[in-house]
């Protein structure tokens, strides 16, 4: 009875290895049926970032500058920012619109250096967005199933804004880590048991 104890005080440990931060602004575009639908969510950290002038845009994909817009598919206000770095392309389409969209207004141009936040965004405030791209598939959009991350600031949480396109790897927020743990802890009891 005796090893219980250590048993509950490991499994704290490992429960606490493995929150999760919240992760910062993601778009993901997926084939859905016959369509591309793009899903964005998540906090952007604007520090590092400079405001360069507020304008109003709308979503689109163009690849061949690394510019990805989710959101409503008509033009709405938004806030330009530059100052990070990045891809400058992810495939070979031109501009296209969406079908439909809702939510906020969030973009990237790695080309053109710019990122777009709603009008007035507050910094570190979440994000949630979708466009879909009716009839239309990865290579039809021109795109190049991957993940590409822009990047600014010192580091500071949510200073990045990741691009998932089909089945890329997303970054690892600590789930590897939980896994590692309850596996180490499942050795240790096997181990004990067998009295090795």
């Amino acid at each position: 009875m005796k090893a219980l104890p250590k048993i509950l005080l490991a499994l704290a440990a490992v429960a606490a290895l493995s929150v999760q931060p919240a992760q910062a602004y993601m778009v993901t575009l997926k084939q859905v049926g016959s369509d591309v639908v793009a899903t964005g969510s998540g906090p952007i950290n604007l520090t590092g970032l400079n405001f360069v002038i507020s304008t109003v845009l709308s979503a689109q994909i163009n690849s061949t500058v690394a510019a990805i817009g989710t959101g409503p598919a008509f033009p709405v206000a938004g806030d330009l920012y530059n100052g990070f770095s990045g891809p400058t392309s992810f495939g070979s389409g031109l501009t296209t619109f969406p079908s439909s969209g809702s939510g906020d207004t969030v973009g990237i141009g790695g080309k053109v250096g710019r990122l777009v936040v709603p009008g007035g965004y507050v910094s570190g405030t979440a994000l949630s967005d979708t466009s879909t791209y009716d009839n239309a598939t990865f290579k039809s959009l021109g795109l190049t199933p991957g993940t590409y991350v822009w990047t600014w600031g010192t580091g500071l949480p949510n200073q990045n804004f990741t691009l998932v396109i089909g089945r890329g790897t997303v970054p690892d927020a600590g789930s590897t880590v939980s896994l590692l743990g309850f596996a180490l802890l499942g050795l240790a009891a096997l181990r004990r048991k067998l009295g090795c």
